[in-house]
C-alpha cells in the first residue's frame, strides 16, 4: 500500500507543478487553490509512504515521478522540445526509479 501512496503522491506533485504554471504569482485563485490542494496531498502521501519505505528511497522516487511527469506534461501540453536526447534522459530517470523500487527493503 505504501508504494501506491507514494506513486499517488508523485502524481500530485505533477499536479502542483502544473497548477503553479498557471497560478500567475498566486493571483489566479482557482489555479492557486489547485496548487495548494495538490501540494498538500502530495506531501501527506509522501509522509505516509515514508513510514514504510526508507525516506531516501521514497523521496527519490517521489521526486523522480514528479520530474518525469512534469517533463512529459511540458512536452505534451506546453510545447517544450521533444528530442532524442531528452527522451533518453527520461528513460534514464525511469530506470533509476525502477532500480530504487527493486532494491528497497
Amino acid at each position: 500500500m505504501a508504494w501506491v501512496l507514494l506513486i499517488l503522491g508523485g502524481l500530485f506533485e505533477v499536479g502542483f507543478t502544473t497548477c503553479l504554471r498557471y497560478a500567475d504569482g498566486f493571483r489566479n485563485i482557482p489555479w492557486t487553490l489547485g496548487f495548494l490542494v495538490s501540494v498538500t496531498l502530495s506531501m501527506v502521501l509522501l509522509e505516509l509512504a515514508a513510514r514504510t519505505i526508507p525516506m531516501g528511497t521514497a523521496y527519490a522516487i517521489w521526486t523522480g515521478i514528479g520530474a518525469l511527469g512534469t517533463v512529459i506534461i511540458g512536452m505534451l501540453w506546453f510545447g517544450e522540445p521533444f528530442t532524442l536526447v531528452r527522451s533518453l534522459l527520461i528513460l534514464g530517470v525511469v530506470a533509476c526509479i525502477a532500480g530504487l523500487k527493486l532494491t528497497a527493503h
